[in-house]
């Protein structure tokens, strides 16, 4: 496991982009890691007749990113256009099983 240096205490780029391949690596476990609840968001789905598209949820997951962003620094609008992205992957995976669109 990498050992995490805050930006401010990397003292290479050589650090500072290690720094960024660990944290991009720990974001794609999170992404797939997310992916399997989306796979049984399906199965529920399915088993309750719900479309893949839940206009309502969709607003609530971007908006919950949007505020997580806020709260951390980061841009929100950024956060929502990556979550807009995210959640319509999803939607869209969820779409080719359940049979929409």
């Amino acid at each position: 496991m990498t050992k995490v240096t805050p930006p401010q205490d990397c003292q290479s780029m050589a650090e500072l982009r290690a720094q960024i391949d660990h944290l991009d690596r720990v974001l794609v476990q999170m992404l797939a890691q997310r992916a399997g609840y989306i796979d049984r968001a399906i199965a529920l789905k399915q088993q309750n007749g719900w479309p893949a598209r839940i206009p309502e949820r969709v607003e609530e997951v971007v908006m919950n990113a949007r505020a997580a962003a806020e709260g951390q620094g980061l841009d929100p609008a950024l956060a929502e256009d990556l979550w807009r992205q995210l959640v319509e992957w999803s939607i869209a995976r969820e779409s080719r099983v359940i049979r929409e669109e």
